[in-house]
């Protein structure tokens, strides 16, 4: 039998635009490049590779939705995150599902970055 008090992690874009309406904080774990062609107006940057080190500067208080292109890298965070105890999430699908949900990047004229050769 299931336990049925797991917490799915996986949310779509329009579940994490509602939940950072309400409050939550975004954190994009992308590569600073990335960061610059586009993101989600309001996101915390914190590089995949620094989350480690600067997880104590996230709140425990409010929920913690990561996000990255496509989902895999912050899959990874959002599942670290709440393994350790935050109420944390990841935007399935990542930025590419933002957009293609129609919601929109800061700058207005941002696009998600193509991933850069060998990364």
């Amino acid at each position: 039998m299931a336990d049925e008090t797991v917490t799915e992690t996986e949310i779509s874009a329009q579940r994490a635009a509602e939940l950072a309406e309400s409050g939550a904080l975004l954190i994009d774990v992308r590569r600073p490049y990335e960061w610059e062609a586009g993101r989600i107006a309001g996101a915390r940057h914190l590089e995949m590779n620094d989350l480690a080190n600067n997880a104590e500067s996230v709140p425990r208080d409010r929920a913690v939705v990561f996000y990255c292109r496509s989902g895999n890298r912050s899959a990874l965070a959002a599942a670290a995150f709440r393994q350790a105890g935050w109420d944390a999430y990841n935007l399935e699908g990542g930025l590419q599902q933002w957009v293609e949900y129609g919601l929109e990047l800061d700058p207005p004229d941002g696009e998600v970055a193509p991933p850069q050769p060998g990364s």
